[in-house]
């Protein structure tokens, strides 16, 4: 019988069989090195060999030198983002075969579909759940194993084909054994890339190639027209943060099946990761299918969950998309579900919202407006105003709120209810946050350098719960305070009541922590929340800034005054003090001196001034040391 060396292939098998199974390669990519410790930490844990890098070009002089069995990449970097780090990768035969997972804070379908143009194999939005990344970690490097093992597999087939054409009977026994080793390999790893392991859905490949068959068959033929249905929980961060992520992967879980259930013949429903879901159907008429569908859906999540003995009621916010015929590829369908989505959440809780052209260019808007914020917080072109906050009674200014303001050069004034939302969503609003409390601190302090102890006026600066979430707030602003010497018994934080609702044990001991460094804390909005005046008792809280909503009525309305009077008499029986915003007729004033509220703001003292403004204002303002000092 004629032999033949043994292929490269055959030996890196042989070799692979009498070696015990390696351990797997990942290469963690980020520019925060608290990231990369953390990451390195939870794989560590699983028994993997860890690499890290600190920025895109160190990530690709790392895979040339070694190539890792995976990728875990940043996409936010400063020398090299991950999209070119990734494109990079992916041009080069030698690492495009590397599995890229994407781990990032932007979460906006654009920087989705762009992360899988690229040739990313998955996306995970930050803040990420460990458990979540671990399983994406191995289902993907099992995928990769798979791969690697049905390649070969059929080298082996081949060699075998050439070699053995003595013993035909023999080979074909041998290569039908090896056909369907193939195939249940195949069965497998498909099963891997196609399935989420959490709830058994088919997972965001599986759906997204579903719908780009669709799409193509409806060009092709007369077929019905498509719709995407992309849905997400509300609030099941406060779920996981609260009761944990056990319960909170049971709610997925039954949340799943409970969506499942509401399905008809050939409509697929897929969970995307986290706490998204997305369904497809096809129908003569998608929109009004897809209606109905939401409010199916609506209304089974009126039902409780049972969860570990709890009862849990959550709602999802969906945004629909319907194929009109107008759609070049299908990916852009799922984008302006994704897009619709964001918009039925701005409506509240429990709602939909059909995707129309309108949203799209609010999108590209928001981009715009964002990259012009960053641009204007570099080149500090923000400015701090400041309104007169006085004693309902005498009129005497004690105080005064600091508000941020964007005198864009192009546009004018940008007003706050544009660019204070694309804040929150981006996270610009902790450097805006840090920006006004740092200006704030300066200028109070340079207003009472030179005034009595008892006649100093304190000005309340707005901090948004995004702030009070971010790690290290508390070390952060205790440097900030300490650096500018800040008179801390004249500064007051105003929060929302939102504060209270996430992460509610740390951020009362933060609050906690501010209170016993002199710094008085304020409920901004009170009455637009969830607060209730029982609960405000326990909570480190002294003063409550009534909502101007309240406070417009009190011209007409008999009920609202006595409403606001019932909340300032219970306010002052818990020894908090009441300040009321939005005051802007004299009946509304002469109304509240006779509730016997603390202090008032509003255009009717004062719009928000410049700091030369406000000099004149103390200037023209009798102070009355009595007055000042009872608050």
């Amino acid at each position: 019988m004629e032999t033949h060396p043994a292929s490269a292939a055959q030996r890196a098998i042989d070799h692979d069989q009498s070696q015990p199974d390696s351990v797997p390669d990942i290469l963690i990519v980020d520019d925060t090195p608290e990231n990369l410790k953390l990451l390195a930490a939870l794989l560590a844990a699983e028994s993997y060999h860890i690499r890290k890098a600190l920025s895109g070009s160190m990530a690709l002089k790392a895979v040339a030198a070694d190539p890792p069995d995976l990728i875990l990449l940043d996409i936010m970097m400063p020398d090299m983002d991950g999209y070119s780090v990734c494109e990079t990768l992916k041009t080069d035969p030698a690492t495009a075969g590397i599995p890229v997972l994407f781990l990032s804070g932007l979460s906006d379908a654009f920087d989705k579909v762009r992360a899988f143009e690229v040739g990313g194999a998955d996306y995970i939005t930050k803040p990420f759940h460990g458990q979540e990344v671990l399983a994406r970690v191995r289902i993907h490097l099992e995928a990769r194993s798979a791969r690697t093992r049905i390649e070969a597999i059929n080298l082996e087939l081949e060699r075998r084909v050439r070699e053995r054409t003595w013993a035909l009977e023999r080979a074909n026994n041998a290569l039908r054994l090896e056909i369907e080793e193939r195939q249940r390999l195949q069965e497998q790893l498909m099963e891997l890339v196609m399935r989420d392991e959490l709830t058994g859905l088919p997972n965001r490949t599986a759906f997204t190639a579903e719908l780009a068959r669709r799409f193509q068959a409806t060009r092709l033929t007369q077929a019905d027209r498509v719709a995407v249905l992309f849905i997400d929980c509300d609030r099941f961060k406060v779920i996981n943060d609260s009761l944990g992520h056990f319960v909170g992967d049971e709610l997925l879980v039954s949340l799943a099946q409970r969506l499942q259930n509401l399905l008809q013949p050939g409509q697929l429903i897929a969970r995307f990761g986290g706490d998204e879901f997305a369904i497809l159907l096809q129908d003569q008429d998608p929109l009004a299918q897809a209606q109905a569908l939401a409010d199916r859906v609506m209304t089974a999540l009126q039902q409780s969950f049972n969860l570990s003995g709890r009862e849990i009621f959550t709602n999802v916010s969906i945004g629909i998309a319907v194929d009109s015929g107008d759609y070049s590829r299908p990916e852009h369908l799922l984008r302006d579900a994704d897009t619709a989505m964001y918009q039925a959440k701005t409506m509240g809780r429990g709602h939909y919202r059909q995707f129309d052209t309108s949203m799209h260019r609010y999108a590209l808007q928001t981009l715009e407006m964002e990259t012009e914020l960053r641009r204007a917080l570099q080149n500090r072109d923000l400015q701090v105003v400041y309104q007169p906050i006085v004693c309902a009674v005498s009129g005497v200014m004690v105080g005064c709120e600091a508000l941020v303001r964007w005198p864009h050069a192009t546009h004018g004034q940008v007003p706050p209810a544009m660019f204070i939302p694309v804040a929150e969503e981006t996270g610009l609003i902790t450097t805006i946050g840090e920006f006004v409390l740092t200006e704030a601190i300066q200028q109070v302090k340079a207003w009472n350098c030179d005034r009595p102890v008892k006649t100093k006026i304190f000005v309340s600066v707005n901090l948004s719960v995004r702030q009070i979430n971010q790690a290290g707030f508390l070390t952060r602003f205790n440097q900030l305070v300490d650096d500018l010497g800040a008179d801390l018994s004249c500064l007051k934080l105003e929060i929302t009541e939102g504060v209270f609702m996430g992460h509610t044990p740390q951020n009362i001991a933060i609050l906690n922590n501010l209170r016993d460094r002199q710094v008085q804390i304020c409920v901004d909005d009170f009455g637009t929340g969830y607060s209730s005046l029982s609960y405000l008792q326990k909570l480190p809280v002294d003063v409550l800034k009534i909502d101007q909503s309240f406070i417009a009525p009190l011209d007409e309305s008999t009920e609202r005054g006595e409403l606001v009077a019932a909340i300032i008499h219970i306010a002052h029986t818990m020894q908090k003090r009441i300040v009321a915003e939005g005051v802007e007729t004299i009946e509304q004033l002469n109304k509240l001196k006779d509730f016997g509220c603390d202090l008032v703001q509003g255009y009717l003292i004062a719009r928000p001034l410049t700091t030369d403004a406000i000099e004149h204002f103390l200037s023209h303002n009798h102070q009355n040391s009595a007055d000042v000092s009872a608050f």
